[in-house]
């Protein structure tokens, strides 16, 4: 768009302009995010994800380092996260629950050790769902299911 707009204003020609001007655009456009890979999706939520459980845990506890690392580790770990999915379920939309399923039958090119193909796919596809709502700044959205994965 910037390209046209200034190859416009080089050969003395009025760009076109839609609308009144008002309204600015964002480099993430929701066609780029709906369309991206499940995996890169997924990468992003990991973060996001990983993230909410260290700020949480550094929030509600006053404990060493290696503590909070164990215990992070305990809550971001497939199987965990695919626990979270069976309580999360229920509370999606339909677009949010299409998202999860893309992202849970996304082929993978590995799977941990210590957990099941089956609690991996899940994981990655609630990944996927974080890494969506987060690149679409529904970041008040990902607090209402994170706080329904975390009560007991």
């Amino acid at each position: 768009v910037i390209p046209l707009f200034v190859k416009k204003l080089m050969a003395h020609e009025a760009p076109t302009i839609n609308g009144d001007g008002e309204y600015s655009r964002d480099f993430t456009y929701i066609d780029n995010v709906i369309q991206m890979n499940m995996l890169a999706l997924a990468h992003v939520g990991d973060a996001v994800y990983e993230l909410l459980v260290r700020s949480m845990l550094c929030r509600e506890r006053k404990t060493g380092v290696m503590q909070l690392h164990r215990l992070t580790v305990e809550q971001v770990c497939a199987e965990a996260q695919a626990e979270a999915v069976k309580k999360l379920l229920p509370h999606l939309d339909e677009e949010e629950l299409a998202v999860y399923k893309r992202g849970r039958n996304t082929k993978v090119n590995s799977a941990p050790h210590h957990a099941g193909i089956a609690q991996y796919h899940a994981a990655t596809g609630l990944e996927a769902l974080f890494g969506w709502l987060y690149l679409q700044g529904r970041n008040e959205r990902i607090g209402e299911l994170f706080t329904i994965i975390m009560e007991e």
